[in-house]
């Protein structure tokens, strides 16, 4: 039973996110997104503790304060801000987000909308990822404007439908992938 509903979630988080994912142009991650859920180090895990209204990882974190599985994964995947935590350049600041490139916060929240769609079923609003956002972000080890590019986009979703967000991410926020974006008194602005 664990077997086959690990692998329907996953596989069906994977379609989400690669659809959505081909919508905004990000072809290649929309391919790639979540390819180490399938490794062993993620993939038993998975199964051992999974429960289908949520990540396995919660319950594997809960039952041994640690997760293997999320380890390996963050560590693996450049759409997590977790992935982008290190030690800040600047002296005496510790542990820190690193400004993720608007490429992978992208994929991020996709990753989320998708996560949330996948796990609430009929349940799912547009404004769902954006309520799970919220209820942890303030412990959030995130840079800045990364996490309000991140609200910005998932804000939208929930205020204006996701037409109008897959939109903004294709022909707004992506159109110059490469390009940067900084948080300018309080606004967003895109290179």
């Amino acid at each position: 039973m664990n077997i086959k509903g690990h692998l329907k979630t996953i596989n069906h988080h994977k379609y989400l996110v690669t659809q959505m994912c081909f919508k905004v142009g990000l072809y290649k991650q929309g391919i790639l997104h979540d390819l180490s859920k399938y490794h062993p180090k993620e993939f038993i895990p998975g199964i051992l503790y999974y429960q289908g209204d949520k990540s396995p990882y919660h319950m594997e974190k809960k039952l041994h304060r640690m997760s293997k599985g999320w380890l390996h994964h963050k560590g693996r995947n450049m759409h997590h801000f977790e992935y982008w935590i290190d030690i800040s350049p600047e002296k005496g600041e510790g542990w820190v987000g690193m400004k993720m490139p608007k490429r992978y916060v992208a994929e991020m929240v996709i990753d989320r909308i998708c996560a949330c769609k996948n796990y609430q079923k009929d349940a799912y609003k547009d404004r769902s990822a954006l309520d799970y956002y919220m209820r942890g972000r303030e412990i959030l080890l995130i840079d800045k404007e990364t996490d309000f590019l991140t609200q910005y986009l998932l804000t939208m979703l929930a205020d204006r439908g996701e037409e109008e967000f897959l939109r903004y991410m294709k022909k707004v926020l992506l159109r110059n992938i490469n390009g940067d974006y900084h948080v300018v008194d309080g606004k967003l602005v895109l290179e």
